[in-house]
Parts: structure tokens; sequence; C-alpha cells
């Protein structure tokens, strides 16, 4: 027998909010004040939920994809509430003006970027792995530190996530961008 979770807690231990039982929490408030409070209750929730999950991408569609990966968070079937998708699309507007977000691809709304992590932390996280394993003075490509024969923090990072990381190394002389027969690869430095 499978032992009893409070109400708020999903199969794999992510523990909700309180606000996510509240029906108001999934539509659009009149109130600015009240608008306000919720986008940052929402925030809060999509960042926390994608570095739990290890999410990058968040798309409009993800409010009406039944058993999806955002399913969890923009659904409650206890109350009976979704999340609008024209709501999510506020929300992800929000993200990305408060920088932590950026639309991918870009020229477009539909699809986010999430900075659960932000491109400076990736960048030192990046060149700590680099470090560690013994990569430096090496030319790695992008698909070897994005799925890496050995689980990594980098593992299924977004190639422009991971672009975005190099150029920041780049500036500090920790990297160099090369290319490379099947794309484009990175050589890090000391630093």
């Amino acid at each position: 027998m499978e032992p009893q979770r409070p109400e708020n807690f999903d199969v794999h231990g992510f523990l909700l909010p309180s606000i996510h039982s509240a029906s108001p929490f999934f539509t659009h408030q009149p109130n600015q004040n009240t608008h306000a409070h919720l986008t940052e209750q929402w925030i809060r929730l999509i960042l926390t939920y994608a570095r739990h999950k290890r999410l990058f991408v968040l798309r409009v569609e993800d409010a009406e994809v039944p058993g999806g990966d955002w399913d969890e968070i923009l659904r409650n079937e206890r109350i009976n509430r979704r999340i609008p998708p024209s709501y999510l699309s506020s929300l992800m507007a929000a993200l990305v003006a408060k920088d932590l977000a950026v639309y991918e691809p870009a020229k477009q709304t539909r699809a986010v970027l999430l900075h659960w992590r932000l491109p400076e932390g990736w960048a030192d996280v990046l060149h700590s792995w680099a470090t560690a394993t013994g990569q430096l003075n090496t030319i790695l490509t992008f698909y070897e530190i994005s799925d890496p024969p050995i689980p990594s923090p980098l593992s299924g990072i977004p190639i422009p996530l991971l672009r975005r990381a190099i150029t920041i190394l780049s500036r500090s002389n920790r990297a160099q961008i090369i290319g490379v027969a099947d794309g484009e690869g990175v050589r890090f430095f000391t630093g």
C-alpha cells in the first residue's frame, strides 16, 4: 500500500504552494495588486518547478496538453481548474520582461527558454564542469556538452542557452567558440 501524501505533493515529491488550490490563481485578476501578486507567485512556481524537473522550455500549448511535462502545475483537477493559454502567455511575457526567460526561437511569443539558472550561472557551472572533468584546452562539440556519456549538471541544456553561457566565458577569456566539422565547438581555458 502506497503511503498517503498531502494533497499539495505530486508523485515526484514537488511541493505545490497552497495558493495552487485557490481557483483565482488560475485566472487573470482584474485588481492590479492582486494580479501583480499572483504573477509573482506564478513566476516563482514556474521557475522552481522547472528547476526541480530540469525543464527548460515552456510553450503556450503546454496549457492545453493533458499529461504533459507542465500538467502538474498548470492544472489542478481537484478544483477543476487549468490555466488558460492567454494567461500563460501573459506570464511568459512577464518572465521575459524580468529577464527570467527569453523567447526561443526569437521573434515569436509562443515559447520561452526559462532561466531558472541565469546564463551567468550556467557559465560558472560549465567552466567548473570543464575544469573538474579535465576538459581544459580540449575542443568539445556543443552536443558532447549537452548530451555527455556520463550525466552532468549540463545534461539536456538547450544549445541556445549553452551558446549564451559560452559567450559569457569568452568575454572573460575562459572559452573560445571554434568551428568544427559537425557544427560548433568550444575550447575552455583556465581562469
